[in-house]
């Protein structure tokens, strides 16, 4: 009685996929990121977040940023960077795309429960921020010998 619309040619559903593309590059994506710790598209600054047993590392990409002007905290687990970052445009263009983000931003980063907020380590390098917090020491694994 009814059709189903698989008997539809596969070409307009490759049109209309086609056409979501472009309204997504042209407006941006509004859908919600496809898992629970992504984050939009376009976020700033990007970060990866990797650990051992020993401590937890976390790198933020901030090129062209001022290491003494960003904020870093840890409060119950929770690693916040904010600042600011300024693009000086060219006042006579005319900008059809402008893809570098700014303004200002904040990034938080949920850590484990075994990591220490005593013990944190940051360093600026080439435009990275590399952010090293150590483990307590009660978590991290240890030998047990037999006697």
């Amino acid at each position: 009685m009814f059709g189903t619309t698989t008997n539809m040619p596969s070409s307009v559903f490759d049109e209309l996929w086609r056409l979501q593309q472009e309204v997504d590059e042209l407006f941006g994506s509004w859908s919600s990121p496809s898992g629970i710790r992504s984050v939009p598209r376009g976020s700033f600054p990007a970060i990866n977040v990797g650990q051992t047993p020993d401590r937890v590392d976390i790198y933020l990409f901030a090129p062209g940023i001022d290491p003494k002007s960003l904020d870093i905290s840890i409060q119950q687990n929770l690693l916040t960077v904010s600042g600011r970052r300024e693009i000086r445009a060219e006042e006579k263009a005319s900008y059809y795309r402008q893809e570098r983000f700014s303004g200002e931003f904040r990034r938080a980063i949920s850590l484990p429960e075994d990591v220490d907020p005593e013990r944190v380590q940051a360093k600026y390098v080439d435009g990275i921020v590399q952010i090293g917090v150590q483990r307590r020491e009660s978590a991290r694994p240890r030998q047990i010998e037999i006697q």
